[in-house]
């Protein structure tokens, strides 16, 4: 059931990035966590000012890439987070938990929207 539209899930990844961003600050990461944190909050809010969405800025990334990223993070985060411990100290559970929470966001999205916009591009242009 794809219950997440385009515009829902524009949302969701700009509160993804302020997440990221306030993280250290508000679970007292430090080090390499933080590090992480910050840096998965940069380069998410580039994909998302960059993706071809209603809440997309620039408009350059197919949703669909978008899509694909978003479901390789969801698993990368659970799986390093449970497998390198000691380099998210602190961090592991928020890392888990964001990962998942990412992976279901993936699932729920209905990017059906955005390929049918994108099928009618192609085809103008033949």
């Amino acid at each position: 059931m794809k219950i997440i539209t385009d515009t829902n899930h524009g949302i969701l990844d700009y509160v993804t990035v302020a997440l990221f961003a306030l993280a250290p600050s508000l679970f007292g990461f430090a080090g390499t966590a933080a590090l992480i944190s910050y840096a998965l909050a940069a380069i998410h809010l580039t994909m998302t000012l960059l993706t071809d969405m209603p809440l997309g800025v620039i408009k350059v990334i197919p949703m669909k890439l978008h899509s694909i990223v978003e479901m390789l993070v969801g698993p990368v985060l659970v799986i390093g987070a449970l497998a390198l411990p000691n380099l998210v100290t602190g961090g592991r559970g928020f890392f888990v938990a964001v990962g998942a929470v990412i992976f279901v966001v993936w699932l729920l999205s209905d990017y059906s929207a955005a390929t049918k916009f994108d099928d009618r591009l192609q085809k103008s242009a033949k």
